[in-house]
């Protein structure tokens, strides 16, 4: 027999029975496509490391209203009557589950709401997964003192950066511009231990080599030979996605 479902325009989702509903696969940016919001850049991790367990892709009712509700007061002022009435009745599933979504709404206002409010919370515990959805936000927004803000703000919380939050921080300065910071991002990157991926060395190629650092591209892909396997394939595989604009050399 079957299920009637009822369709939620504005989040994108689907309601069923026993008030849970499925998200879409979250898929922020993908390499070059969206996440460059500047010449293109990619930042973030698409794939990577298995995140907690607790990240359900289940989205509650519960959860559901709660981001209704901060999008409607955002509007009328209401906000902290939310937060009192509403956000504080969550569980912690719940709770992070609205966080996310704000975040794939891009929701960033609202997002940093809540993930101060989850900070207050009696069973927060410092996660490397929230500071760097948070920081991907950030950086798509252009919102860098604050993406660097949060990348302080977690090694005081005593964590320390993985390979994915040093992308996130490298994506972000590129897409405004601030090659030098993304370089020396990097570079700290490596002198902590953490090894740069392919998407980490993809996002520095490809973007070096449209803001015209040859040099700089030319370094990173030497990289390659050291932290890549097959390197020559990576690199081709770089060109055919995003192959160069021929020009005729005058002899």
């Amino acid at each position: 027999m079957g299920c009637l479902h009822f369709q939620l325009p504005q989040m994108g989702l689907l309601e069923k029975p026993r008030s849970s509903i499925f998200l879409n696969k979250h898929y922020r940016c993908s390499l070059m496509a969206s996440p460059g919001l500047y010449p293109k850049v990619s930042c973030g991790l698409r794939s990577g490391p298995r995140k907690p367990l607790w990240r359900s892709r289940v989205l509650s009712t519960e959860a559901i209203q709660a981001v209704q509700s901060l999008k409607l007061a955002k509007s009328n002022s209401k906000l902290d009557e939310v937060f009192s009435s509403r956000l504080s009745r969550l569980l912690k599933a719940d709770l992070i589950a609205t966080l996310m979504e704000l975040q794939r709404q891009n929701e960033f206002e609202l997002a940093l709401k809540v993930f101060k409010f989850v900070q207050k919370e009696v069973w927060y515990k410092p996660d490397l997964f929230l500071y760097c959805d948070m920081i991907f936000m950030l950086g798509k927004n252009k919102l860098i003192a604050m993406a660097e803000e949060l990348f302080v703000e977690l090694r005081d919380e005593g964590l320390e950066p993985n390979t994915r939050a040093y992308t996130e921080m490298i994506g972000a300065f590129l897409q405004v511009g601030m090659v030098e910071k993304a370089m020396e991002t990097y570079a700290s990157m490596k002198e902590s231990g953490c090894i740069p991926d392919k998407l980490t060395l993809t996002i520095l190629i490809r973007n070096l080599e449209k803001a015209g650092e040859k040099e700089l591209a030319s370094t990173v892909k030497k990289d390659c030979d050291e932290y890549v396997d097959y390197p020559e394939n990576f690199l081709d595989e770089i060109g055919k996605k995003h192959p160069k604009k021929r020009t005729v050399e005058l002899v």
